[in-house]
This record gives C-alpha cells, sequence and structure tokens, in this order.
C-alpha cells in the first residue's frame, strides 16, 4: 500500500483526510506539527506529504524545505492562504503542488494521483514524451508535430524541456527564469510570457485555449500531456 503522511493542526479535517484516503486505499499517518512530521517522515518510508502551511510550531514553508535536505518525496500543500506570493514561496521552497481550502476530495486524490504518477515517472525517466498533439524526444532534442520537425530556439527548447520532466507539475516563474536565463532574471516574467506565447503557437492547436502548457495565473506554468 502506497504510505502517506498527512500534516494539520485541525484535528476535524485531519481525521476527514485520513478516512478518504485510507477509504481509497493508502496507508496514512498523521501528524499536528511540523517538527512531529519531520520525525515522521525520518522514521518512515513515505509515497508522499500532504501539509498545511499554518501549523503551530513552525510554519509549513519552513518544513518543506527542511524536508528538502534529505529526501526528494513528493509534497502537497494544503492551505488556506489564498494569496499568490504564499503559493510560490511553497513551491519555491520545494513543494510539488497547491491546493486551496476549502477543496473537493475528488480533486485531493485526483493531485495526489498527478504527483503520484510524476514520481514514478522520475524513477524510470522516458526519453520521449508523446502528447495527442506533439512528440519530445528529450534524448534527441528533437520536437515533432504531425510527423514533420518543429524548429525550436534554445530559449524555447530550455523552457520546453524543463516543463516535460516536469509533467502535472506545478512549475514558478521564478524557478523557470532562473534555471533558463540566470538568478539575475528571476523577476522578469515579461520573459516567459514572449517564449510561452511562441512554444503554443507552434505547438498547440488552439493558442486561445492550450491543452498542454497551461498557465497558473501569477505563479507559473504546467505541463499537462
Amino acid at each position: 500500500m502506497t504510505s502517506v503522511l498527512v500534516v494539520d493542526d485541525d484535528p476535524h479535517l485531519l481525521r476527514i483526510l485520513k478516512l478518504a484516503l485510507e477509504t481509497n486505499g493508502y496507508t496514512v499517518s498523521t501528524a499536528v506539527d511540523g517538527r512531529s512530521a519531520l520525525l515522521a517522515a525520518s522514521q518512515n518510508p513515505l509515497a508522499l506529504v500532504i501539509l498545511d502551511l499554518g501549523l503551530p510550531d513552525i510554519d509549513g514553508t519552513t518544513v518543506i524545505k527542511e524536508l528538502r535536505e534529505w529526501s526528494r518525496t513528493p509534497i502537497l500543500v494544503l492551505s488556506a492562504r489564498h494569496t499568490s506570493d504564499d503559493k510560490v514561496e511553497a513551491l519555491d521552497a520545494g513543494a510539488d503542488d497547491y491546493l486551496t481550502k476549502p477543496f473537493g476530495p475528488d480533486e485531493l486524490l485526483a493531485r495526489i494521483r498527478a504527483l503520484l504518477r510524476r514520481s514514478a515517472d522520475q524513477q524510470a525517466p522516458e526519453p520521449v514524451v508523446i502528447t495527442d498533439n506533439f512528440t519530445v524526444d528529450l534524448a534527441k532534442h528533437r520536437v515533432t508535430r504531425d510527423g514533420a520537425d518543429v524548429r525550436l530556439t534554445p530559449i524555447e527548447w530550455k523552457i520546453l524541456e524543463i516543463l516535460v520532466r516536469n509533467p502535472e507539475k506545478l512549475i514558478t516563474h521564478r524557478q523557470l527564469l532562473t534555471d533558463v536565463w540566470g538568478p539575475a532574471y528571476a523577476k522578469d516574467s515579461n520573459y516567459l510570457r514572449v517564449f510561452m506565447a511562441q512554444l503554443r503557437r507552434k505547438l498547440e492547436p488552439d493558442t486561445g485555449n492550450p491543452r498542454h502548457l497551461l498557465t497558473e495565473a501569477g505563479i507559473g506554468y504546467r505541463f499537462q500531456p
């Protein structure tokens, strides 16, 4: 069974999440504060951590940073904080996805499945990524659409490569800008908008309603295979 750690200081929500996850076949452990969460994560092999940011002892973002010092376990953040800054901070600290309270159980379970799929894919990386509209051969640095090669600039390729290597993961503007252009450009999101528009024109059948290169307003981008 898949082991999940749920961290939240709301006992009512903790019980609901534990029941919902166990009903769907997950093995669930719980923690009510950050230090207990870090201890539990160090003592047990986990497939996923579900983490609230507003904890009574240390902030959830601190938990993420400390966990990332020694673990690559996927982290799904649950929080009542609605601002883009909070989401960006958690994602830049190392969280893999973010779900704002209140949320529906179906969306939670779908996010969990997506994170576990991506984690499994990273353990056995596939050099060819296939969508309904285009194919990316990571080993050959080649993109094709309708059987024909798509010519990408070096910058377009770097952006696309980061996204397709992290399917369904929300990648922040800051992370993309830093990885592609360097830390000095971490706040210049206009660069990204220009190049994402170019990628969509080359790869998406409908640039006004993209299916694969998705925008999370004010936060970043997500590749949907």
